[in-house]
């Protein structure tokens, strides 16, 4: 089942601290559904074919210049046409002037008209960007969050495995805690996911034995993070007897996550393994390959041709 998120229009306001030209008595209760926006240029000249009124409408220097061009009565009668189509908000950009019949137009449609000292497409890119981190597709995980050596990394396994611990000792070991327990993920493009805490639990780790600890009142503000990129996954689970494991790294597994192949690891746990350095090798490792090397590769290269010689 798909889910249409929102975000308050007065917090997009605050955000990139808009100046209210006009706004309704209820714009507290406009919501932003759409991570789109749309310079209306063709809607001020008349063609409202395809038009969106849910996306945010951006005027900038052209379409300013374009109404600049038109006289009073012409460009009152295009923006009333543009207007009540009751767009769910207008933005000028670049500190332009605001005309008597674009406000009046805002007023009588109580459509929010807003301004920025940004120039058009800045923006554009900045607000786009927000969107598609606010209204993003997201789904929540029981696991952990953390940043090792610059690799967002997302700790699975059943409950009980030592998903939590591992985090700590990572945390000792100068690394970052994003999120433990619930891991709310957010696909903020075709090949990003971002992970993050739900705010109630932020910081908060709970082990056994002990309780709930708050990671950074205990270890200090450079020990956690709000979000990160989710780079690898590393399952935790317990060790088999008799299980064949992958022992070179040639295999490569991947889990699927809203649509988007994460690189996998399993691990397995077993008494007397230091899970919080072999974590750290398993991030080396994963970025190394990002960066175009991979070492299971290369060493069954060199396998490979020792085998040759010896055959020649």
């Amino acid at each position: 089942m798909d889910f249409t998120y929102s975000i308050p229009l007065k917090s997009l306001i605050d955000e990139f601290l808009l100046e209210k030209i006009y706004v309704p008595e209820n714009i507290d209760e406009i919501l932003v559904h759409k991570t789109e926006v749309n310079r209306p240029g063709l809607q001020l000249h008349g063609f409202f074919d395809h038009f969106e009124p849910t996306r945010m409408q951006i005027i900038g220097r052209a379409e300013h210049k374009y109404l600049d061009m038109l006289d009073s009565e012409s460009r009152s009668a295009s923006l009333t046409n543009f207007f009540k189509t009751e767009p769910i908000a207008v933005i000028v950009s670049s500190d332009l002037d605001i005309f008597d019949e674009l406000l009046e137009a805002a007023e009588y449609f109580e459509v929010p008209l807003l301004r920025t000292h940004e120039r058009t497409s800045a923006f554009m890119a900045a607000l786009i960007a927000s969107l598609n981190v606010s209204l993003a597709p997201r789904i929540t995980r029981h696991g952990v969050l953390v940043e090792v050596y610059g690799e967002g990394m997302l700790i699975l396994g059943e409950s009980g495995v030592g998903k939590s611990e591992t985090a700590i000792e990572l945390v000792k070991r100068g690394h970052r805690l994003i999120a433990d327990d619930a891991v709310e993920i957010k696909k903020v493009s075709s090949k990003t996911l971002v992970g993050t805490a739900p705010e109630i639990i932020r910081h908060y780790v709970e082990l056994r034995g002990i309780g709930i600890v708050d990671v950074k009142r205990i270890f200090g503000i450079g020990a956690v993070k709000m979000t990160e990129k989710i780079d690898m996954i590393v399952n935790l689970e317990p060790w088999v007897q008799g299980k064949m494991y992958d022992r070179l790294g040639l295999e490569n597994e991947v889990t699927e996550i809203l649509g988007i192949e994460i690189p996998t690891t399993v691990i397995p746990v077993r008494p007397g393994r230091n899970l919080a350095i072999i974590l750290e090798i398993a991030a080396m490792n994963n970025r190394q390959k990002r960066m175009g090397y991979n070492t299971a590769v290369e060493f069954n290269k060199r396998i490979m041709g020792q085998f040759e010689n010896i055959e020649n």
